[in-house]
């Protein structure tokens, strides 16, 4: 991919505790429309892309309509097809729109929902360097071994979309 960092539309959202959801204070960033998408095989295309920075164990579907998070590790969505609202940081958060070509990181910890359809929208998920997953749901009980859980997600050595050159590590720190 051949992108100016200064033509990316590069959007930040910090999501504070909400006492059922413990969010982050890493902020979620979102790439609009940084996918140069080929005609064919969108979602081939992505993953290749994800797993060319370390990022793996990947899936491909839609995204799920009821607030979860992630307490193991950070996620990355890459839109393949479709549009659809995220709400990130649980029923008082942030609403975003996200459509084919947007690329959205998000920190352990930092609830996120589908407010359409659950397939509305085709994604590439995936976890740097492969790590594995949980899904959390804001549950009496399930803290505080996700906060500790979260504390020991180290941050990823590269970003999915741009490698070791920029992104992520210029965000979270």
């Amino acid at each position: 991919m051949k992108h100016q960092q200064s033509e990316i539309q590069i959007q930040e959202f910090r999501l504070n505790d909400t006492g059922k959801f413990p969010n982050s204070v890493l902020p979620v960033i979102v790439y609009k429309k940084v996918l140069a998408l080929p005609r064919f095989f969108k979602c081939f295309y992505v993953r290749r892309l994800f797993i060319s920075n370390k990022w793996g164990n990947s899936w491909k579907s839609g995204i799920y309509e009821y607030h979860h998070y992630h307490s193991i590790t950070h996620e990355v969505l890459g839109v393949c097809e479709g549009k659809t609202t995220l709400l990130l940081g649980g029923e008082n958060g942030v609403s975003i729109e996200i459509e084919a070509g947007d690329v959205i990181v998000i920190p352990a910890g930092v609830a996120h929902k589908n407010e359409g359809n659950e397939n509305d929208v085709c994604c590439i998920g995936a976890y740097p360097t492969g790590h594995d997953y949980d899904i959390k749901y804001g549950k009496e009980g399930e803290r505080p071994s996700a906060d500790n859980n979260i504390m020991n997600v180290s941050l990823p050595k590269t970003d999915p979309v741009f490698g070791a050159k920029f992104g992520v590590q210029n965000y979270w720190k």
